[in-house]
């Protein structure tokens, strides 16, 4: 009878035991789950393609003085709005590069510009952006040659109207004529010149992500 009994009681021992054990198992392996860190899905914004950047240039561009590789900056004039969404807010700072710079050479020669955006700066980040190049070329000085080269020409044959009637007129013209064209020859076309603030639109040419 008694060694039943104490059968009996270290059976229920065990079996407290190992209940006991099983629970502190479960309680550190719900500690565990509580203090194991959670991953957080984090979505990047993305600027498709083809996204216009309004530039307000901060330093200013001249077809002649400026040549290739030189940087220049300026700052959005516009936020940009992704899905009504503002991505990239008015006055973020923003860094080009001059592709080539082409002044104006004679006669028939007019100053030309390519550049490109290569950076933005977000916060404390330069992101690195690729723009479509932005060309511009000075406009035609056809029509003021032609009037130099008709000024000289009327002023000759004045003088030469004076010095000996229409035959001197004629004489005159000649000279004339070949003056003015001697004054477009030793004039330059036009470069291409923007100062501050002036607004130029870049394309994106791959998507950006922030």
């Amino acid at each position: 009878m008694k060694l039943c009994l104490v059968s009996t009681l270290l059976v229920a021992a065990v079996g407290c035991s190992e209940s006991s054990a099983a629970k502190a198992d479960s309680d550190t392996s719900v500690d565990a789950k509580a203090t194991s860190p959670v991953k957080v899905a984090v979505n990047k914004t993305v600027i498709p393609v083809g996204t216009v950047l309004r530039l307000s240039l901060i330093d200013s561009l001249d077809s002649e003085k400026n040549s290739a590789g030189d940087s220049f900056t300026g700052s959005l004039a516009e936020a940009v709005v992704v899905q009504g969404v503002t991505v990239l807010s008015k006055g973020t700072l923003v860094h080009g590069r001059v592709i080539d710079a082409i002044g104006a050479g004679k006669i028939k020669g007019r100053g030309s510009i390519r550049l490109e955006l290569v950076n933005l700066v977000q916060g404390s980040k330069t992101i690195a952006i690729s723009t479509d190049a932005f060309a511009a070329q000075a406009d035609a000085t056809q029509k003021r040659d032609a009037g130099i080269i008709a000024g000289g020409a009327g002023v000759g044959a004045a003088i030469g109207a004076i010095a000996g009637g229409k035959k001197g007129a004629g004489i005159g013209a000649i000279a004339g004529g070949g003056a003015g064209t001697g004054v477009v020859l030793a004039t330059k076309g036009k470069e291409i010149h923007y100062g501050p603030e002036t607004i130029l639109n870049f394309t994106l040419s791959n998507s950006v992500t922030l």
